[in-house]
């Protein structure tokens, strides 16, 4: 019998940023790494990942990260954790696994412990097993993860659907599914995202009817642009591309190279000799694919419309498809890339996403899976806070009990002894990492409400040198404005600025002494107390005092 503890320190009330851990008598099992995007608040910020300080600290008994597939929302956080962590084990499929190299090739991180997995094949940690399940999504070699248990078999999903027309690289198998729920779930982790919609996910996260329709339609160049590497959508445009007399070029590096790797592993049927270079991108009869690389979503397309990419202009002759829904927090980007291209006078196909849904289980789906691993335990994962409770729902509609489902929050651990959840309200420490550019973890609150201030109201940089024998002031104190003020229209409003901080730094001078400390504090206060005053704004302010 063991003492199991699950809990995520990341992807629980959010979208994004999945990081699931189990840990059996302390053998300690790591679901996903991924990031989430920041949305239009975060000021200057890339994207986010969990605070991995537990793995840090708990390394030696941790046997390993298992990724689900090749998407940033589950791997994305990689990159960081092995830059300290170099030696942790990594497990996934060949696919995911080519997708994780790519990434650190672009990092420049040489790691050696990376480890490809076959579905269905068990691998065993001592008393414990870990068992891959081939599962339907959008990237090839998906699949989730049975870790068996004395106690039972704890399975997360990852993100699915059920889909029978999916074959190959995508099939789920069901019949292993069955099998492991009839040997005995303790727990199940299943994906919230979509538990709110009706009815099953399939056949509505097809779009070939719809990008046939704009290829037959379109006469000059068609952009479509993408989320990530979603292979099964990029299999849909190429197999509608095949019956017309296009070409295709990808934007980016880590796409093309993506994409290139998948036809040669024969994961996407496409014939290579149609994909041209970046030469060829002004062509008429063409197809741009566009793509982020762990930026927000929209920032390569945002770069084109605002015409700073050096390979591409848009033009009214083009026509742009937004073949991935939306996501919650990038409306505000998505509108202003709209109104630019509209200014320019391009044709936009917006694909609904009412209409056409992702990848993601759907309240059928779940029910489906619930039923086929009759779990004991229900711990709906990865969604914000009211899918997870949508996702409740749905296990309460197929009979489970209300105290056999945890609805939790990140850090917030469900504790098992002998097959039974415990009352023991145990919490894990768990936070953000915000990924700004390169720098990681050195933007944080802080950071942001000062790139806010900023924003709004600008800043205001007051210097003065004091002469280091006599302490007479030499020159200044100067007052310069950013964002805050137009000085022209504002000289007495900087004067009186300039007479008070002169004043603040006469009261706190001495013969032979200076309290650099209070003039600064002195300055900062009285001068912004003035401009709040004056103006009802609040600057910024900073202060530079110098001894020559």
């Amino acid at each position: 019998m063991s003492k199991i503890k699950i809990f995520a320190l990341g992807g629980l009330n959010e979208d994004g940023k999945n990081m699931y851990v189990v840990d059996v008598d302390r053998d300690i099992f790591i679901f996903d790494a991924g990031l989430k995007y920041a949305d239009d608040k975060m000021l200057g910020v890339d994207y986010i990942i969990p605070n991995y300080d537990y793995v840090k600290k708990n390394k030696k008994n941790i046997k390993g990260i298992f990724i689900t597939h090749g998407h940033y929302d589950n791997m994305g956080a990689l990159t960081e954790i092995l830059k300290d962590i170099p030696d942790i084990p990594i497990y996934g499929t060949s696919f995911t696994m080519e997708i994780i190299k790519n990434e650190l090739l672009t990092d420049n991180l040489n790691v050696k412990n990376l480890k490809v997995i076959k579905p269905h094949r068990k691998i065993k940690f001592g008393k414990n097993s870990v068992f891959p399940i081939s599962l339907t999504h959008m990237v090839p070699g998906n699949v989730g993860y049975v870790l068996n248990t004395p106690d039972g078999a704890i399975f997360y999903t990852g993100n699915f659907v059920f889909d029978s027309t999916m074959l190959g690289a995508y099939k789920t198998d069901i019949g292993k599914l069955a099998y492991v729920g009839k040997q005995g779930v303790l727990c199940l982790l299943s994906e919230s995202l979509y538990a709110d919609k009706k009815g099953f996910t399939s056949p509505h996260h097809r779009t070939a009817g719809a990008i046939r329709e704009i290829l037959n339609q379109t006469d000059g160049r068609i952009l479509y642009n993408i989320y990530q590497a979603q292979l099964y959508r990029i299999q849909e445009l190429f197999n509608e591309i095949k019956n017309t007399d296009r070409n295709v070029v990808i934007m980016g590096k880590n796409l093309e190279s993506v994409i290139l790797k998948a036809i040669d592993m024969h994961y996407i049927d496409f014939d290579k000799k149609r994909i041209l270079t970046i030469n060829h991108v002004r062509d008429d009869k063409i197809v741009v694919i566009i793509s982020d690389e762990r930026e927000k979503p929209f920032s390569n397309l945002k770069r084109i419309v605002r015409g700073y990419d050096k390979f591409i202009t848009i033009t009214s002759q083009d026509t742009l498809i937004f073949a991935s829904p939306i996501e919650d927090g990038m409306e505000r980007t998505a509108t202003k890339l709209l109104d630019g291209l509209a200014k320019v006078g391009a044709n936009v196909v917006e694909l609904s996403k009412r209409k056409y849904l992702s990848h993601h289980a759907s309240s059928e789906d779940l029910m489906l899976m619930i039923d086929l691993m009759q779990p004991k335990y229900y711990m709906p994962v990865i969604g914000e806070y009211r899918h997870q409770v949508a996702n409740a729902n749905v296990a309460k509609e197929v009979g489970m009990d209300d105290d056999h489902i945890l609805l939790k929050l990140n850090g917030e651990v469900a504790c098992f002894e002998n097959g039974e959840l415990t009352l023991d309200n145990i919490k894990e420490p768990v936070d953000d990492i915000l990924i700004d550019g390169l720098a990681a973890g050195d933007v944080g609150e802080l950071v942001l409400k000062d790139r806010e201030l900023l924003s709004d109201s600008g800043i205001v940089i007051i210097t003065a040198t004091i002469d280091k024998e006599t302490k007479e002031i030499l020159a200044g104190p100067e007052v310069l404005t950013r964002g805050f003020i137009f000085v022209r229209d504002n000289i007495n409003l900087i004067k009186d600025a300039e007479t008070i901080a002169t004043q603040v730094i006469h009261d706190h001078t001495k013969s032979n002494y200076v309290d650099f400390s209070k003039v600064k504090l002195g300055i900062r206060d009285k001068v912004g107390k003035y401009f709040y005053e004056q103006t009802e704004c609040k600057p910024m302010i900073l202060i530079v005092i110098g001894e020559v």
